[in-house]
């Protein structure tokens, strides 16, 4: 499909594209697979194409723009970059947009839960009915060792567990959602803190015994906190929109070929 592809140039108005250029840009589209680089890498040039083009009928003159390295831009980019400032403009965000998003995703704005985790991994294969059974066995002598006994986890961690932890005593240190296997995870977080899993916890690993340490929940970033970053979120995606619905512009007006750009789709320019 690749060779199919490589045949073809693009057209963009007047302004043909060719294979060639095409294929270098795909070095710049990491993807999938070769077919995936090749229409990124052509969608990226015709974008551009637009954009010149347009810059080209309206005279705009290459100026001296800076990147975020420092670095002074082509003057095509700098061309393009003029453009891009003249047509695309969206409004700052207020205080009060911010505060609305604010208080429709608030979960968003929360400090995450950590618990303290403590384990001994009994390392099984969970296609090994046996011998899973003989670790599930053996975990739970385990709990009834430490129900009888809880200042004897680490020395039991040490001895018995499969995991790199049984070295500092089984501890794991703060565990956050996310950071673990579902089943793990989901024992951990039922426990109070200095609880121990009264039942063996099996996963993919092998059968975990759990206690749970110091318990730190997660707490509400105050809206002071977080109101610059929502107002920069914000901008940025009516940034997107903007430049899509110019871009939607921009092609409707030119004849485009060999490719089809997905300005319906969303933003075009990252």
């Amino acid at each position: 499909m690749a060779d199919q592809l490589e045949q073809a140039g693009i057209r963009v108005g007047d302004v043909e594209i060719p294979p060639a250029a095409i294929a270098a840009e795909a070095q710049n589209h990491p993807a999938s697979d070769a077919e995936a680089a090749w229409q990124a890498a052509a969608e990226a040039l015709a974008i551009r194409q637009l954009l010149l083009s347009e810059a080209d009928r309206q005279d705009i003159a290459a100026t001296e723009v800076l990147d975020a390295d420092g670095q002074k831009l082509a003057d095509d980019d700098a061309r393009i970059d003029a453009l891009i400032s003249q047509q695309v403009k969206v409004p700052n965000a207020t205080s009060e947009e911010a505060r609305r998003f604010y208080d429709a995703h608030s979960e968003r704005f929360a400090s995450e839960t950590l618990v303290e985790a403590e384990h001994i991994l009994l390392s099984a294969n969970p296609a090994d009915d046996f011998a899973y059974s003989l670790a599930v066995g053996d975990a739970r002598m385990l709990i009834r060792k430490i129900e009888q006994d809880p200042a004897c986890f680490a020395d039991l961690a040490r001895e018995q567990s499969a995991c790199p932890s049984k070295e500092q005593g089984g501890n794991l240190g703060q565990i956050g959602r996310g950071q673990t296997v579902p089943e793990f995870e989901q024992a951990l977080f039922a426990l109070s803190e200095g609880e121990l899993c009264r039942e063996p916890v099996k996963s993919p690993y092998g059968v975990h015994v759990i206690r749970a340490g110091r318990r730190i929940d997660g707490q509400q970033l105050p809206f002071e906190a977080v109101e610059a970053s929502i107002c920069g979120y914000l901008e940025e995606a009516s940034y997107r929109r903007a430049m899509a619905q110019y871009l939607s512009i921009l092609a409707s007006e030119t004849e485009i070929e060999g490719v089809e750009l997905p300005i319906a789709d969303g933003p075009l320019v990252q």
